[in-house]
């Protein structure tokens, strides 16, 4: 199968789940508000990003494995293969265990960081627990082949593994609810669509990969890129999770469910966009192992065009459309003050300057540049939460989200000069008039409804507004692409077209 059709199975199979993972998105958070409360959502949310934080024990295993397995995948040298998926099994057991104690020192620490009369310590202990079962089985299990499935740029089975998890994970949690069980018994009895992803990949991996041999010596030198890898998925984790720690901490869950509800939003967004992204970094990384400096300066392009026209497009509409959607999502909820436009606006900005170096960060991977990087990955994590840190006890959200504004407008900056001195050798000029003209693109999109009030009574009025949003927003991104970067509007244009006659 060659890199092009492995592509569209990505994208489409990424679409479906984004599509999936949306719908759930949007029904489990109001489901959470309205049957268990906003303290029990932030106090789940907070859970959920203390839990995705202790996942830095895994160290960078993932990353580099998948660097590693680019060259034999493409030599289909199976020995070696099955040296380095063997290896990086044996440190993802190694991590799980640091793992599970992470989890059990939570879930007896978190009871006193901040008290709540909803659940007794005990209840929230055990909560904790049962949110750290996904996380172990991964370790333990499943996370080998995500590497090998990864590389090998077969992540739509990843995606439909996903999506019967998500499907089946939201459909027992809603019908629980519903039925007034516990929130714990109900997180417990969702462990079944765990369960199921991790059959779904194992029953994949055995079959496709028939020749792989987990008993084989482990190739431990795969992994010496670990650590420096690590230090990308902190700063990935950073900007998911800080936030709601920080809320958690320096404010209350209240705030912390309000982030959550707001960043449902751009993480839908953001899932919509890694569907034009799942399975490029393998695909870019098989380029660059092969030496194929023009292909890689060619695709490079079309898709950094391609891309900064599809964030600007998405997060005009979403500057224009999140107030009116948010007071939609949220009305009857009494128990906290969801109506904050400013937290609104600022995490739209935000979402927009964390997916402006997705082109660079994505090569970043691609090459394996995570020594390279590492210090300033670390500079990013730091902005975000010493200022973040900073600013929350006077500022509340706004202050948090402001850290990761200035942490993501660095590294922006320092990706532009990076990947074309490291990677590409084309020069930054043309990625800051792709910036240039985004921010033009942006301010005309708004233009009108500076003028114009969007009022929404249900979601089928936000919707036609939404349509209509969106088709001014594709207008004004069409013309300027044509007008200001005509050449890759229609190389982009092409090759679009060849993949969907690829995909018939």
């Amino acid at each position: 199968m060659n890199r092009t059709k492995k592509f569209m199975y990505n994208t489409v199979a990424s679409a479906f789940q984004q599509i999936v993972v949306m719908a759930t998105g949007l029904i489990l958070p109001r489901v959470m508000l309205e049957c268990y409360g906003s303290v029990v959502n932030g106090l789940t949310s907070s859970i959920a990003q203390f839990i995705n934080y202790f996942t830095l024990v895994e160290a960078g295993i993932g990353a580099s494995a998948v660097y590693a397995l680019y060259k034999p995948l493409a030599e289909n040298d199976h020995p070696a293969i099955s040296s380095i998926v063997t290896a990086a099994k044996k440190f993802y057991i190694l991590s799980g265990y640091f793992f599970t104690a992470l989890t059990f020192i939570l879930a007896f620490c978190i009871p006193f960081i901040r008290k709540t009369n909803v659940l007794s310590p005990l209840e929230i202990g055990i909560l904790v627990l049962v949110l750290g079962v996904s996380g172990t089985l991964d370790f333990f299990v499943s996370s080998k082949y995500n590497v090998l499935l990864t590389a090998d740029q077969r992540y739509y089975v990843i995606s439909v593994s996903s999506m019967v998890a998500t499907v089946l994970n939201a459909v027992i949690i809603v019908a629980l609810a519903y039925f007034h069980v516990s929130v714990i018994a109900a997180r417990t009895a969702a462990l079944l669509s765990v369960f199921a992803r991790v059959l779904i990949l194992y029953l994949y991996v055995r079959k496709k990969y028939d020749y792989l041999n987990f008993e084989a010596k482990p190739d431990n030198s795969a992994m010496r890129q670990r650590w420096d890898a690590l230090y990308l998925q902190i700063l990935g984790l950073v900007q998911t999770g800080a936030p709601v720690i920080l809320a958690t901490i320096f404010i209350n869950y209240e705030a912390a469910s309000v982030y959550s509800i707001y960043y449902m939003v751009i993480g839908a967004i953001n899932g919509v966009l890694s569907i034009f992204t799942s399975g490029l970094s393998a695909s870019f990384g098989d380029v660059i192992i092969r030496g194929e400096k023009e292909n890689l300066q060619k695709t490079y392009r079309q898709f950094e065009f391609t891309y900064y026209a599809l964030i600007t497009f998405v997060y005009a509409c979403a500057l224009v459309l999140i107030m009116p959607f948010i007071r939609i999502y949220t009305k009857g909820i009494v128990d906290a003050d969801y109506n904050v436009p400013l937290v609104g606006y600022l995490m739209v900005l935000n979402g927009l300057l964390y997916n402006l170096k997705t082109p660079q960060g994505m090569l970043v991977v691609s090459a394996g540049l995570f020594r390279e990087t590492k210090w300033q990955s670390t500079i990013q994590g730091a902005i975000a939460i010493v200022v973040g840190a900073a600013l929350a006890p006077k500022f509340g959200l706004p202050g948090i989200l402001t850290g990761l504004i200035l942490s993501n407008l660095y590294r922006d900056v320092d990706l532009l000069l990076f990947i074309p001195a490291h990677v590409t050798q084309l020069s930054p000029k043309q990625t800051l008039k792709r910036w240039a003209n985004s921010f033009m693109e942006f301010i005309v999109i708004l233009i009108p409804f500076f003028f114009i009030t969007i009022f929404a009574a249900n979601f089928l009025q936000w919707t036609e507004w939404g349509i209509v949003t969106a088709c001014y927003a594709l207008v004004v991104v069409l013309i300027f692409s044509f007008i200001f970067d005509r050449t890759e509007f229609k190389n982009s244009l092409v090759r679009i077209l060849k993949m969907i006659g690829a995909k018939k």
